[in-house]
């Protein structure tokens, strides 16, 4: 059995905190190792994107291998885009076999959105089905086919959710699908609104999700109030509060308002319930994600 700090941080009711990188559009193995070694010691995971923003990087498993070698254990995103169910599977025993435990399997930006809008998209597995795959292999120890695999992996599985402002309807039902389907822990979009991400939280108590997988929720240092309304107007599931965006806007610093920020909503979401800790995103900004950390394991 592979040794899984993150699980085992989880399970020990540990607050953990991920963070987050982008492969390069390089092939030296150097200009991955430098961009993460702030985080080293520091974050409990790094997911590596998959394709993000529908472009060309360097591949995610191979970028996942570099950063597990390199003593920080990662995160592998898996999008349904650009791979069928053959790829998948044998990508996922590729990755346990390189050593990586952890997978997100997400949707993945549409094409037309990239700088190659021509492609042909794939989607012959869904996230859930992703999910699936990856929860069969580790308990019936096969392929779909029916084929044995001699040694099968053991992921630990994660999938993604967006916080909002729901209403009295709101059942959990897509979040128990994802755990039924063998989710173990989720990782959120950007939540930047206490109220909302309380009231959500409340929810998925009364429903016990977070009983029955670990839940991170996504965060960020917002580095300028320009950048606070692109993400509101572009990003789905965004809702960056105006008090903030207002708040970093008179700062004198934004950039560093920002993490304050950021560090101040941390301390408010440990307190809250069925919060087991915090996904930290931003593009190449692995430096500003370490500063972030180091305020609480200091």
């Amino acid at each position: 059995m592979i040794n899984n700090k993150l699980k085992k941080k989880l399970e020990k009711k540990e607050f953990v905190f991920t963070a987050e990188t982008s492969p390069p559009d390089s092939t030296e193995i150097v200009d991955i190792t430098e961009r993460i070694s702030c985080l080293k010691n520091l974050a409990d995971a790094i997911n590596v994107t998959d394709g993000a923003s529908a472009k060309s990087h360097l591949s995610s498993l191979v970028v996942s291998s570099i950063v597990q070698s390199f003593g920080i254990e990662a995160i592998m995103q898996i999008t349904t885009r650009d791979r069928n169910r053959i790829a998948i599977q044998s990508d996922l025993l590729g990755a346990w076999t390189l050593n990586i435990k952890n997978i997100l399997c997400i949707y993945g930006d549409q094409v037309h959105t990239g700088d190659q809008p021509e492609t042909k998209e794939v989607r012959d597995l869904d996230t859930l089905e992703i999910a699936k795959t990856a929860d069969y292999f580790k308990k019936e120890k096969k392929f779909p086919s029916g084929r044995l695999i001699k040694s099968a992996p053991d992921f630990f599985i994660g999938g993604a959710d967006t916080p909002y402002d729901i209403d009295d309807k709101f059942d959990c039902k897509n979040l128990e699908k994802k755990i039924n389907a063998g989710v173990n822990f989720f990782q959120t979009q950007y939540a930047f609104d206490f109220l909302t991400l309380n009231k959500y939280m409340n929810r998925l108590n009364d429903y016990g999700i977070p009983e029955k997988s670990f839940y991170l929720i996504g965060l960020g240092v917002i580095k300028t109030a320009k950048s606070a309304k692109w993400m509101n107007k572009n990003l789905y599931g965004i809702n960056i509060p105006e008090n903030i965006i207002k708040r970093i806007e008179n700062s004198k610093n934004q950039e560093e308002e920002g993490k304050k920020i950021c560090i101040e909503l941390i301390e408010q979401y440990k307190g809250i319930k069925g919060i087991h800790g915090v996904h930290l995103m931003g593009y190449h900004q692995e430096q500003q994600i370490a500063e972030v950390i180091k305020y609480f394991k200091n």
